[in-house]
């Protein structure tokens, strides 16, 4: 009788394993089929491993000697300037490696503070709140900000985090063609009816360097009762005569209301994003962002090492003066010897081969060629 009973129970136990068995093999088979479609496409994403510090310079896995580095996002070389790293290392030594917590519950330290004020007064701004990443800050802002009332007009080049930020949000949603302000116009005029209208914008764009014509953006937002946001990841630290960012470079640093941006760039490069704007909105922020919530505080190594390289851009604009000397000259270079290259007059320089797989051929070429050369 005992024994019947726990064969009648280990029965159905099978079908259900040999479905679940079943299914994974499905989920292979799917996942099996888009990454050979990845691989079609010639935009299939190595990773070269580097077994050094980031810089100009780097050593690669399986690749003799140092290679120069020109993809890096640490446009200002401040992941490895020694007052940075010293920072950072001082940070660990008396805040230790992490806080394990939230920052509203036991997650907040001295520093935190301190960066955030010195992020704010960077950028002229009221106030600033500390995420992760700015990924995150995209994720946060739009969702806690905008309501079924509002609208947001975005670029259709933005970066693919502020386009999930959007997505989170319940705003009414525009997007107007790249760099067209005949178009932005046309949406405004279309967003009348709506109670608040938040036109969101890269700065710079990550991909082809170019620049938003923030005067252009900025009148129109004036003229349609409009405010204006701005991720300026791809500027802050570089553009401008200090640095501050494509509002500065533009002169319009008194009419965008919102900037996010990131620690994890120019900035250090170790990690981190942030908002700075009016204070009533960062307050919002701290009570209503679910990345800023949910998420871990920001470990204080990173902290020190944004913090130094801040101070190193207020104290002197000669690294970013220097940036813009190099810019010109790759750029001047490059299309010298034959190559086009997009963009404005920005450190991201792409180099136009027409091809994505032609792309990645030819960067596997040139590591392949910097190995032979040494």
């Amino acid at each position: 009788m005992w024994a019947g009973r726990v064969l009648r129970a280990a029965l159905p136990g099978a079908p259900r394993g040999r479905r679940a068995h079943s299914a994974l093999a499905q989920l292979r088979g799917v996942l099996e089929e888009e990454l050979r479609a990845i691989r079609g496409a010639g935009t299939w994403k190595s990773e070269r491993v580097i077994t050094s510090r980031q810089g100009p310079r780097i050593h690669v896995d399986g690749v003799s000697g140092g290679i120069l580095n020109f993809c890096a996002n640490n446009y200002l070389g401040l992941s490895s300037h020694p007052e940075v790293i010293q920072a950072g290392l001082q940070a660990l030594e008396e805040f230790g490696a992490g806080l394990s917590s939230v920052r509203f519950i036991c997650g907040t330290q001295s520093i935190h503070k301190d960066l955030e004020e010195k992020i704010a007064s960077f950028h002229q701004r009221e106030d600033a709140i500390l995420y992760p990443s700015c990924f995150d800050a995209n994720a946060g802002l739009f969702e806690a900000l905008l309501t079924p009332e509002d609208a947001v007009l975005s670029d259709e080049l933005n970066h693919a985090s502020i386009i999930d930020g959007i997505r989170l949000c319940k705003a009414h949603k525009y997007r107007y063609r790249h760099l067209d302000m005949a178009d932005l116009e046309a949406k405004l005029q279309e967003a009348q009816k709506h109670r608040l209208r938040l036109v969101a914008t890269d700065g710079a764009f990550s991909m082809d360097g170019d620049v938003a014509p923030l005067q252009d953006i900025c009148r129109l937002a004036s003229r349609y009762g409009a405010l204006v946001f701005v991720d300026e990841c791809h500027a802050t630290g570089f553009l401008g005569p200090t640095g501050r960012g494509t509002d500065e470079l533009l002169g319009v640093m008194d009419q965008v209301a919102i900037i996010n941006s990131t620690l994890g760039k120019a900035l250090g490069g170790a990690a981190g994003g942030y908002t700075t704007g009016p204070a009533p909105l960062v307050s919002l922020l701290r009570q209503r962002a679910r990345p800023y919530l949910f998420s871990n505080s920001l470990p204080p190594a990173v902290v020190g090492c944004a913090s130094k390289a801040l101070d190193l851009l207020m104290e002197s604009n000669t690294i970013v003066q220097s940036m813009a000397a190099k810019t010109q000259r790759f750029r001047s270079k490059m299309e010298a010897a034959g190559f086009t290259i997009s963009g404005a007059n920005h450190p991201i320089c792409p180099v136009m081969l027409g091809d994505a797989r032609l792309a990645s051929a030819m960067a596997d070429d040139m590591l392949k060629r910097a190995q032979l050369s040494v």
